[in-house]
This record gives structure tokens, sequence and C-alpha cells, in this order.
């Protein structure tokens, strides 16, 4: 229902993906492009959902658009390996802003061990 509208934004939603671990990012999106595809009915549009290894995690029922958005970023090449990699929160308000946030956890710095050196005697 929503994937028509999803395809027609994921190259920028790529690109923002790519540029969200130096913050968040916002994407405008056409009002009518979701309230076409959703055929008239009353759809709920906005929604919160959290991206962890490629998997939904703060929802067991989602809105179909939400959904469709993660099917969609499951299904596309470039897209399936940043959400695998990456943990995503994606945030579509009801003035149809796509928020995209990168909730990775920052890597622990490895320790290195110092050596001990021991001089010959």
């Amino acid at each position: 229902m929503f994937s028509q509208a999803w395809k027609k934004y994921l190259p920028v939603i790529t690109i923002l993906m790519k540029r969200s671990p130096n913050g968040e990012q916002t994407l405008d999106m056409n009002k009518t492009d979701f309230e076409r595809a959703a055929g008239g009915r009353k759809a709920k549009l906005s929604f919160s959902i959290t991206l962890h290894k490629g998997r939904i995690q703060n929802f067991t029922n989602p809105p179909p658009v939400a959904r469709e958005l993660s099917t969609l970023l499951q299904e596309d090449d470039a897209t399936r390996l940043m959400i695998r990699q990456y943990d995503y929160d994606f945030t579509m308000t009801s003035g149809f802003q796509l928020q995209i946030r990168n909730c990775t956890p920052p890597a622990d710095e490895p320790v290195e061990k110092e050596e001990v050196a021991t001089s010959p005697e």
C-alpha cells in the first residue's frame, strides 16, 4: 500500500542514513503521496520505530506505513547492510517529516595492554 511512496524516497533515505552518525537527519515528504497510498482511508501515518540488527524493536504490531518502510529497507541491498550493522530510530511526524537517527552505541575503545619489558640479566 505505501511501498510506492517509500520507493520514491528510498535514494534520499539511503543518503540520510549514511549521514546519520553525524546527527539526526530530517526528510520533508509530500503529504499527498501517503494520502493517495492510503486510498482515502483514515490511516495512522505518524510512527516511531527502532531497528536493531534489521528488526523492529519497539512494536509488536507496527502501523502499515512503518512496517512497509522496514520491509523496503530490508529488501534494498545498500540499506540492508546499514540496518544490520547499525541501530536506527525512524520517526514520521504528523507533518510528514521523516527523522532518521543513528542510535548505535559507540564502540568501546580497545585498551592496549602495556607490555612489561624485561631486561635480560
